[in-house]
């Protein structure tokens, strides 16, 4: 594992502390990333703590979390600026914990489903490779299922890390843990590990 105390903070939230193997941040109100598309505004006041890959990367993290009330969220987001970024990771709607993600280009989307395993306790992966994001989620951290595959803009360096934050609402208590970030792995479309 790799130190959490070197991020850096885009809307540092009034509440976080950060060592060496946990990152624990409690949301501010009324936070969000988001980007026109179906709500027609811009947001871009979520918590996002940030860590430099030069080119293509690999990054994964541990989520500890309550998802309870609409839109509560947690996981990674990758960033190149406020136009060109994904988050990723679990989102509470519709009365369940699920796993998606939103990819931003200018506009936002947003892909969601049901997740199978506990959303209190995931792990997420992110990793871009030649101008290819892949998006993988673990309920053990050890059997890595593909969530989303998608052309991401190719740069000589991302901004990734941890990211939350509760539209609706001021409180999450999230704890990242066991934080990975180096090469793109380059394994096989349909290799879990």
């Amino acid at each position: 594992m790799q130190s959490l105390k070197n991020g850096r903070w885009l809307n540092r939230p009034s509440n976080a502390n950060a060592s060496d193997t946990e990152l624990s941040v409690t949301t501010d109100a009324n936070t969000d990333f988001w980007r026109e598309t179906h709500y027609g505004f811009v947001r871009d006041n979520g918590h996002f703590y940030a860590f430099r890959s030069e080119g293509d990367f690999t990054a994964q993290v541990r989520v500890q979390a309550n998802f309870e009330h609409l839109y509560d969220q947690a996981g990674l987001m990758v960033r190149l600026d406020e136009r060109r970024w994904v988050k990723t990771g679990i989102e509470f709607s519709d009365g369940y914990g699920l796993l998606g993600s939103v990819l931003t280009n200018e506009a936002s989307d947003w892909a969601t489903g049901r997740y199978d395993g506990d959303p209190s306790d995931y792990w997420i992966r992110v990793a871009i490779q030649s101008g290819v994001l892949r998006i993988q989620a673990s309920g053990d951290g050890k059997t890595w299922p593909l969530v989303r595959l998608c052309p991401f803009p190719e740069a000589d360096h991302y901004l990734v890390g941890p990211m939350c934050c509760t539209p609706e609402r001021a409180g999450l208590e999230v704890r990242f843990s066991e934080w990975q970030l180096g090469p793109a792995l380059g394994k096989d479309l349909h290799d879990l590990t």
